[in-house]
């Protein structure tokens, strides 16, 4: 279901042009990365499992070079060894963006499969993480990379804190949301 909701992604098309390549890579991508979370209980879907929300906890936000490493290994393909560069400017870029405080949730992931886009499935998946940062008083952060998604994201209290264009590609939007009173 992730591979077909980023399937066309700005940031996607980005890191692989070829539709056929960029299917496995992101699959192997997606595969590695929820094996990381789900240690930390961070993936939230729909029963249909339509849509996921991949969030990663305040104390676990620090990269670390085993987890790094493992997804590093997605892109060992031939084709992909001249992107290398640019991907890795493009996530330090990312990596200076991304606020070291005050504690927060991170939005890594929210995926819908694009046939069940529109049924209110990704605000589902959102929910019990937004409800908790207000009951704990805790922020949270993401990084938009589909200007559609703008609006989407406002709904649930997230506002635009910086632009960030990735070398030699499409532009993203960091987004933070204070916690609610009303949750508390």
């Amino acid at each position: 279901m992730l591979v077909r909701a980023y399937m066309d992604d700005p940031v996607a098309v980005w890191i692989c042009k070829s539709s056929q390549l960029r299917a496995k890579l992101l699959a192997a991508l997606y595969s590695e990365r929820l094996r990381q979370l789900l240690a930390h209980e961070a993936v939230w879907t729909n029963p249909e499992h339509a849509s996921a929300a991949v969030w990663i906890p305040p104390d676990h936000q620090q990269a670390t070079i085993r987890p790094t490493a493992a997804l590093l290994r997605c892109f060992s393909r031939p084709q992909m060894m001249a992107r290398v560069p640019l991907l890795a400017v493009g996530f330090a870029a990312m990596q200076r963006k991304h606020p070291r405080s005050p504690r927060h949730w991170y939005l890594s992931l929210l995926g819908t499969d694009p046939d069940t886009q529109g049924h209110g499935f990704g605000s589902t998946v959102l929910q019990p993480v937004l409800e908790r940062c207000d009951s704990d008083g805790v922020g949270a952060y993401l990084e938009s990379s589909k200007p559609r998604n703008l609006d989407f994201y406002a709904r649930f209290g997230f506002r635009v804190t910086d632009e960030l264009v990735l070398p030699q590609g499409p532009k993203m939007w960091p987004m933070w949301r204070e916690p609610s009173d009303a949750g508390r």
